[in-house]
């Protein structure tokens, strides 16, 4: 079953991340705002990822000072999106 999200990121560039996970795998990403490169960069490497794979590669990165990244965003998007698949 495929499932959507847009998310609303919190301490980065970017301000909201769009998701489309169908039976555990990322279908779609893409980042609104953030550096384009890199979030593009991001996006296209874990489309067809497992999501659980992709969480465990992505949760915590920390961009400079901060204390979160897009990256992170991306795996708490997914974090939550698999919350609501619970429910």
């Amino acid at each position: 079953m495929e499932k959507h999200i847009d998310y609303k990121t919190h301490g980065t560039c970017s301000s909201m991340v769009r998701l489309t996970v169908e039976d555990g795998i990322i279908k779609d990403c893409e980042f609104v705002g953030g550096c384009n490169g890199n979030t593009q960069g991001i996006c296209a490497l874990v489309r067809g990822m497992k999501a659980e794979d992709a969480v465990a590669r992505l949760r915590g990165i920390k961009c400079g000072h901060k204390s979160t990244s897009c990256p992170d965003q991306l795996a708490l998007a997914l974090e939550e999106l698999s919350q609501q698949e619970q429910k």
